[in-house]
């Protein structure tokens, strides 16, 4: 890799962009919840894989992933800084490399690898992910009544909740 020349205010602003709950994850952590499902945060899924997903949903072996559109190399947002130009493309190229391989590892392993994008809409991305863990959980269920509550929290309708009387 090139070295990289860089001045002391820009090495100060890129280390102090967060690497957890950023806004994007926490807004979509909040939709998540608000739809009823729990989950555990910033945890390795599968043991001997140094990979950490941002939110993870062990029964139903799902882990999610919010990627940074300027760090993961969005194909809609991303953008090449012209300073340090080789530097950047190297280490986003090798974000991406690794961001494939940890969707191979964990594939291997079981789980299911699901990558929310930063500029993805929370509430959107919360009723895909809560109906792929649904889906993949294990044991009987009403997986139909799961789905509803996902679509009412998500604002899209679905049918009324089950009341006795």
């Amino acid at each position: 890799m090139s070295r990289l020349e860089t001045t002391a205010s820009v090495r100060a602003r890129m280390s102090r962009q967060a690497s957890r709950n950023t806004k994007a994850e926490m807004e979509l952590r909040r939709a998540i919840h608000a739809a009823g499902l729990r989950y555990r945060v910033h945890r390795r899924p599968v043991k001997g894989v140094r990979r950490e997903a941002d939110i993870v949903f062990g029964p139903a072996q799902v882990a999610v992933f919010v990627d940074g559109c300027f760090w993961h190399g969005c194909p809609e947002h991303a953008t090449w800084p012209k300073n340090n130009a080789e530097f950047w493309r190297e280490k986003i190229e090798r974000n991406r490399a690794r961001d494939r391989d940890t969707d191979t590892r964990l594939a291997a392993a079981g789980w299911l690898s699901v990558r929310v994008w930063e500029h993805e809409s929370p509430e959107s991305a919360a009723q895909r992910i809560g109906a792929l863990v649904v889906q993949r959980r294990p044991g009987p269920g009403s997986a139909a009544g799961r789905v509803g509550t996902l679509a009412r929290a998500a604002g899209q309708g679905g049918p009324p909740p089950h009341r006795q009387a």
